[in-house]
């Protein structure tokens, strides 16, 4: 607090009610957690002092009453009425002397009129009972809400006589039980082990009543004479006044804290006061900045923080694995794909696919084969069961070799392939193509992607 400079200051009588100009620091009350500018303002036309509270800082104050680390607080009060609160030389509040303060510098113009009377005739009643309505004529407004329940009968063995609860027999009474002291002994009482299925007067249950209606209230309609709230009229303000500039406050004289604290090993030093802001953060770099440079050196590392973090929750154990494993993991999978061998890569190729392409020396070779097996005489069935057998043993073969890529020499073979089977050129092709189309072999290809 900054105690204002008055004739009746004596700093030895300083309490709370002591006259101020300004109060700022940081409170705790509980869990609620305020950084507090206050300011007393003087009325200009009655001379009554009001307290202005600031309005409170956006950011969550907590860290810096529990971090127990030494923190920076500035008050900033610019000659335009603007105020800047810093912590740490980080501004965690600003606004306008004339605007963000409660209650405002300057009082409303105009107020309710004191002497102002609501008139008896003035009827706030937006709603009202309808007068025309009448209740009905089978309205019973004396059946119950409930009634007992008839079809329910007294269980067999229930004791109306026993009671609920008796003096429990195996209790004695202290030995050093003073009835002059301590009164008549009474041992606890306990359950009546006799009242298993019940004990005392047996009522039966209640239930809802289905002739209840309750009391008949007639329906609500819109107030025809409604008139609204009312509220007194509006006068001037006798006390009304602009203050444009409330930086212009009452002088101090002393510096005092107020402090009323359970937590131990609280310190203040260092209190500056100057008209200069360059002036408070050179002097917050010599003095401040070195001694949170000096406490940083000396904290542990980040490495041992975390080691006495998981020492005080040995959960986060199991956290570190999981934040140093998962990167291996995926760098490795990544980096080494697991590789999957395609088998049967020639079995994509069915007779309604697009056949593979062939080399001149497979042509070749299959022309001197189909040659070979037209000159030698073989009976019709046996071809047969030869061609089945050829057809079905060329996909295992063909399983076995791998694709091979095309050339320039294989490219312009298929198109001289093509060409010739276009115009019928060649007489070896011709009968071997005759004799293929008379037969229809399976394993003959004569189409070219």
């Amino acid at each position: 607090k900054l105690l204002a400079d008055t004739d009746g200051l004596n700093l030895e009588n300083f309490y709370d009610k002591t006259s101020y100009t300004i109060m700022f620091g940081p409170d705790k009350c509980g869990e609620d957690y305020k950084l507090h500018f206050i300011f007393r303002h003087k009325h200009p036309k009655t001379g009554v002092f009001e307290e202005k509270h600031a309005k409170p800082p956006d950011v969550d104050l907590k860290k810096f009453f529990t971090d127990r680390k030494t923190h920076l607080y500035t008050l900033v009060m610019n000659p335009d009425d603007t105020f800047e609160v810093l912590i740490d030389q980080i501004v965690v509040n600003r606004g306008s002397l004339l605007e963000d303060v409660v209650p405002p510098i300057s009082p409303p113009k105009e107020i309710e009129d004191p002497n102002d009377k609501k008139p008896d005739e003035w009827d706030e009643r937006a709603k009202i009972p309808d007068p025309s309505a009448v209740k009905p004529e089978d309205w019973d407004e004396s059946e119950p809400a409930q009634i007992e329940d008839l079809s329910v009968v007294k269980p067999d063995g229930w004791l109306d006589d026993e009671p609920k609860f008796i003096p429990d027999p195996n209790a004695e009474k202290p030995d050093d039980w003073n009835e002059d002291m301590d009164g008549e002994w009474e041992a606890p009482r306990i359950s009546n082990p006799a009242c298993r299925i019940g004990c005392g007067e047996w009522t039966p249950p209640l239930v809802d009543n289905p002739k209840y209606k309750g009391v008949w209230r007639p329906p609500m309609i819109d107030n025809p004479n409604y008139q609204g709230i009312w509220s007194p009229r509006k006068i001037p303000n006798p006390d009304y006044f602009e203050d444009d500039h409330p930086f212009l406050l009452t002088s101090f004289r002393a510096l005092g804290l107020e402090l009323w604290s359970m937590t131990s090993d609280i310190y203040f030093d260092n209190f500056i006061i100057c008209s200069e802001k360059e002036t408070a953060d050179r002097w917050a770099a010599d003095g401040w900045g070195v001694k949170i440079m000096v406490a940083n050196a000396n904290e542990p590392g980040t490495f041992k923080q975390f080691m006495a973090a998981a020492e005080e929750r040995p959960w986060l154990w199991f956290v570190y694995l999981v934040a140093a494993g998962l990167p291996v993991v995926l760098i490795a999978s990544f980096c080494w794909p697991r590789k999957v061998k395609k088998k049967y890569e020639d079995s994509e190729y069915k007779k309604t696919d697009v056949c593979k392409p062939q080399t001149k020396g497979a042509l070749e070779q299959e022309v001197k084969e189909k040659k070979a097996a037209l000159e030698k005489p073989v009976d019709l069935e046996e071809e047969k069961k030869q061609s089945d057998g050829e057809t079905l043993e060329t996909p295992e073969k063909e399983e076995e070799g791998e694709p091979e890529e095309k050339s320039e020499e294989e490219i312009e073979i298929i198109e001289g392939q093509e060409e010739g089977n276009k115009s019928n050129k060649s007489g070896s092709e011709d009968e071997v193509s005759n004799s293929l189309t008379e037969n229809k072999p399976d394993f003959m290809y004569d189409c070219y992607p």
